[in-house]
């Protein structure tokens, strides 16, 4: 049997050294990622690459009903077509029937109840994929079809049946903040709605599991996010020791968050270890839409108190976050969402409510922001509100009631975090407005609303500028034991780093090897296996992975350096405490001693591996009081945007930004993460939502689900505002969320500035995505 993988990773020979002393990868004709030259030539292996000879395929059948009840399932049609190897449904799970990430909520397979379209019921492993589309046609499922749960409020106040065994209400968190009677002179107040989008990553979900001989434990090549977490419950499922399932991070095209929850991963293992031969599975696009988690659609009403100067005095808020048919991480969503209230802003008084409940609508779960994004489109629609109440523009409400280090959050927490919410306001006011006139100077359609259409008059465009600004938390929260792993190896000169961190595109590759070259003065430093052969690195979310995973590298890279020291300083009777890192050579600090690294290191072998924890988090108490989360990023955007008013039709013109990032370990990548996290954002503002329609999706395709292009995405100029977070292992902050925050609502409050130029009102546009017939005066 043979299997194509990825071998070790050799990274690029001595980059140079940045000003902050991190060796970057080269940038110009050279690569800056590892992985660079493969993807750009199209030989990279994603996991619906992977081989294995003699592979079955297998393919999952699924519910067309939102909610049902399963009266039988008639395999026989199945079995009778040639080709047909294995057909498994709940009765063949051998371990536990159900998984989920904090609650195990969700079945394998359905047995006796169906709770939203698409939620598996069998699956084959067959010897094409054709074959395997025949036999999910020949299973008979007979229904008897139920009324669905589709209103998030029915499952708050009682007056629906009970959808799931625990119940509609997922969780429920009540935020008491100072004065309960608290008020001022200026009061404003307002209902938001926020669709459900989807992470749209181009990489499909997609696995090869290989069972070992005996039929006694497993290897799944997957594209995933947390491997051990992943590997926890499968084992369970499939009622093995977790030592006997062994898990291989497969190429990941993307995740966003909708690789952390099980998808394919047991039914493809379960198919596996019942024919004792390798089984891939591959969604299509249409399956994807149905197999993995996605943004909680949410209805929020704020109310916000101030003084007649715009200082808050109190906030009030309810939030309603639809979980879909199972739990997944709403729990987390929720914390995230109320917790994030009052936005990047002072504010001493809070009423909260939050409330996450089961519907039969698609399963929700994390995407990038999770929670945050939905709290930030009502806080930052309310300032805007609150501005023109109180006689101010959008950028002083904001400096007014800006947020600094050791400020409270009104969950009683310290904002501990380096907090330049002020700075990055400024620093965004002042990068340079579009000069090009409307239209652009050469008349160009497409830089037009509605482009290509050739439908929107110049005359009629209004340009509008918004802003949009938005406080994120960083890992993960309440009291969880959130820990990296990572194992540094020096063998003469060269490095060898092993980790289980999930390399989904952010770029971790890249930054773990700068670690290592910066660390160890090395010039060749190699990518061990991502797998499960070493401790949990935890999940590549909650932009974590380089606070948690650099650190636990650095952590590891330093123990080899000092161990390599004891080394060099025994061999010319120095004090190892003399001796440090100049380049790619040790040197004696205090003498003349200097040696290559290469040629010290020859003969000798060095491997330490560490766990790395951040500082403990605790549980909120009844009233919404406690630390509970680790730390904090901020960004602030300004988007400028073109409307057409008559046809509803929007061009973003520019977006920019400055960002919190404690310290750009590698600025080309971090502006990377920025200028993607701003495309997700700018879809959700104007363009991305799952239509469900009686709890059935009706776009599940990118044909019908819009997604922004190159043609829509504007230039963005970004700021990095660099002040090293003292708690974090290398001063850097996560950078992947924020982008994707604050951006929505400078978008929306952009294209109200500029309908409010047609006749001094404008439109209120208090859900998002805002579509044409939400302009169109």
């Amino acid at each position: 049997m043979t299997i194509t993988e990825t071998p070790a990773t050799p990274l690029l020979p001595s980059p140079p050294t940045t000003a902050d002393g991190l060796r970057e990868g080269v940038i110009g004709t050279s690569p800056v990622r590892p992985d660079g030259i493969a993807k750009v030539q199209g030989s990279f292996e994603f996991s619906s690459d992977i081989f294995a000879e003699g592979a079955l395929w297998g393919a999952t059948l699924r519910s067309p009903h939102p909610h049902a009840r399963i009266l039988s399932v008639d395999l026989s049609g199945a079995w009778k077509i040639n080709g047909v190897e294995a057909v498994i449904t709940a009765e063949d799970v051998p371990g536990v029937l159900t998984y989920g990430l904090i609650t195990h909520d969700q079945p394998v397979f359905a047995r006796d109840i169906v709770r939203y379209v698409g939620e598996p019921v069998a699956a084959v492993a067959a010897d094409h994929p054709e074959t395997c589309r025949r036999a999910l046609e020949a299973i008979v499922v007979t229904y008897e079809v139920l009324t669905p749960l589709l209103d998030a409020e029915a499952a708050i106040d009682g007056s629906s049946v009970p959808i799931h065994p625990d119940g509609n209400l997922i969780r429920h968190q009540r935020i008491l903040c100072g004065d309960p009677e608290a008020t001022g002179p200026v009061v404003v107040e307002g209902t938001y709605e926020i669709g459900m989008q989807d992470q749209a990553f181009l990489g499909l979900e997609a696995a090869l599991a290989v069972p070992d001989s005996g039929g006694k434990g497993v290897e799944l090549h997957v594209a995933t996010q947390w491997l051990h977490e992943d590997r926890g419950q499968i084992a369970a499922c499939l009622d093995l020791p977790v030592e006997q399932v062994r898990l291989v991070l497969g190429g990941v095209g993307g995740a966003f968050g909708a690789r952390e929850d099980i998808s394919l991963q047991v039914h493809c293992c379960l198919l596996a270890l019942r024919l004792g031969k390798p089984v891939r599975m591959a969604y299509n696009r249409a399956e994807s839409f149905l197999g993995h988690v996605h943004r909680h659609p949410a209805r929020i009403w704020m109310r916000h108190h101030a003084t007649a100067e715009g200082e808050l005095v109190k906030i009030e808020a309810r939030f309603v976050l639809d979980g879909g048919a199972y739990a997944s991480t709403s729990s987390a969503v929720l914390i995230n969402a109320v917790t994030h209230t009052q936005g990047p802003y002072r504010c001493p008084n809070a009423i909260v409510d939050g409330y996450a409940v089961r519907t039969n609508h698609l399963p929700c779960g994390a995407m990038r922001g999770f929670g945050v994004v939905q709290a930030c489109f009502a806080h930052e629609s309310q300032m805007d509100k609150l501005a023109q109440a109180a006689g101010l523009d959008p950028v002083e409400i904001r400096l007014i009631n800006a947020m600094r280090t050791g400020d409270l959050l009104i969950t009683g927490q310290p904002v501990e975090s380096v907090a330049p919410v002020e700075r990055c306001i400024r620093e965004t006011a002042a990068l340079a407005m579009p000069t090009e006139p409307i239209g652009g100077s050469d008349g160009d359609v497409m830089c037009l609303p509605g482009g290509a259409g050739r439908t929107a008059d110049v005359s009629h465009i209004r340009r509008g500028v918004g802003w949009g600004v938005s406080i994120k938390n960083l890992m993960y929260s309440e009291g969880f034991d959130d820990y990296s792993t990572a194992r540094c190896r020096m063998v003469n000169g060269v490095v060898t780093l092993k980790f289980a961190t999930a390399e989904v595109g952010q770029g971790f590759v890249t930054i773990a090897a700068q670690i290592a070259r910066t660390i160890l003065g090395v010039d060749e430093v190699l990518l061990d296996r991502i797998d499960t052969g070493i401790g949990s690195a935890g999940s590549t979310s909650a932009s974590r992975q380089t606070w948690m995973s650099g650190g636990a590298v650095d952590a590891a890279c330093r123990q080899v350096r000092e161990r390599f020291f004891e080394h060099v300083a025994a061999a010319y009777g120095l004090d190892p405490l003399r001796l440090g890192i100049d380049g790619t050579d040790v040197v004696d600090t205090m003498g003349d001693l200097r040696i290559p690294v290469t040629e010290a290191a020859v003969g000798v072998e060095f491997d330490e591996t560490v766990e790395y924890r951040h500082r403990p988090t605790e549980d909120l108490d009844e009233n919404g009081q406690g630390n509970c989360h680790v730390a904090f990023a901020f960004v602030a955007h300004r988007a400028v945007v073109d409307v057409d008013p008559d046809l509803g039709l929007v061009k973003v013109v520019q977006v920019a930004t400055a960002q919190d990032v404690g310290r750009a370990l590698n600025p080309l990548s971090v502006i990377g993460q920025i200028e993607g996290g701003i495309a997700q954002g700018l879809g959700l503002a104007v363009m991305e939502e799952i239509i469900q329609i009686d709890g059935r999706i009706r776009n599940a395709s990118f044909t019908d689900y819009l997604l922004p292009t190159m043609l829509d995405m504007p230039p963005v100029l970004v700021a990095l505002v660099e002040e090293p977070d003292p708690q974090a292992p290398l001063g850097a902050k996560g950078v992947g969320e924020p982008p994707c925050i604050s951006v929505t609502p400078a978008v929306v409050a952009a294209i109200r500035d500029a309908l409010r130029q047609v006749d001094g009102v404008g439109r209120d546009l208090h859900r998002v995505p805002v579509r044409p017939a939400d302009i169109a005066l």
